[in-house]
């Protein structure tokens, strides 16, 4: 049995891959921005399981969570799956770049690392002006920060599996209900992911449970490196 924890997993995909990987038998802890969606989230549980609350565009918050999470020991796998798409640039810097940077510096290092990224990453740029709490960043340049979290922090954590997974255009609320990605779908990389014992993988992009092609911009050790500083400035915590 795993020791599991994906965040944003009170809908959407992190909830369907939550609920995949307690019907597998594993131990999944749940993350809800806020109680009203912790309340909901016990609704559509068939078991009690642990929610812990969190709004992640807070960076006190954030870091509470880190703490909540350590007091119940070492992970297995940390899935961060918490994503907002139609949102102000400062909130998806908050949430999508920031609350990954935070949670992967101050949790203690799981055997497994997953970050959620999206096919729109080749749409990002990336400049240093624009790592700020003030400009924020959209959406697709988000996502190339994170898949190039993801790659600095495969360097650094050399004893984690460390990789990124691309959903698709998945059906959710957050996207689109005509997407012609079923969430069932969606999920599957995640599960498989976190839980298939001979993958030992680091650094790589995945997508339909096959390792990927990414932009390359965002192999830019300098940039990465840039990114990882910037982040260390606002949120005062040293990866």
């Amino acid at each position: 049995m795993l020791k599991i924890f994906i965040t944003g997993s009170s809908d959407g995909i992190g909830l369907e891959a939550a609920k995949e990987l307690l019907k597998a038998g594993h131990e999944v802890l749940f993350h809800a921005r806020n109680h009203t969606r912790a309340k909901e989230l016990e609704r559509k549980l068939t078991k009690p399981c642990k929610i812990l609350v969190a709004d992640l565009s807070d960076i006190e918050q954030t870091k509470q969570l880190a703490q909540d999470l350590n007091a119940l020991g070492v992970f297995d796998v940390i899935i961060h799956n918490a994503g907002v798409y139609q949102s102000s640039k400062q909130e998806i810097f908050r949430v999508n770049v920031l609350a990954p940077y935070l949670l992967t510096a101050l949790i203690q290092k799981p055997k497994k690392l997953l970050y959620i990224g999206s096919n729109m990453h080749p749409q990002g740029s990336f400049s240093k002006e624009s790592l700020s709490l003030e400009s924020g960043v959209d959406y697709a340049t988000s996502k190339l920060q994170v898949l190039m979290l993801s790659l600095a922090v495969a360097r650094v954590y050399t004893d984690t599996f460390v990789s990124t997974i691309d959903p698709g255009w998945v059906r959710t609320k957050m996207a689109n209900y005509n997407a012609p990605v079923s969430i069932e779908d969606g999920a599957k990389t995640q599960v498989c992911l976190a839980t298939d014992t001979d993958l030992y993988y680091r650094g790589k992009y995945f997508l339909n449970l096959k390792e990927s092609s990414y932009a390359a911009k965002a192999d830019d050790i300098q940039m990465q490196a840039i990114l990882l500083q910037k982040c260390q400035e606002i949120t005062g915590v040293s990866l």
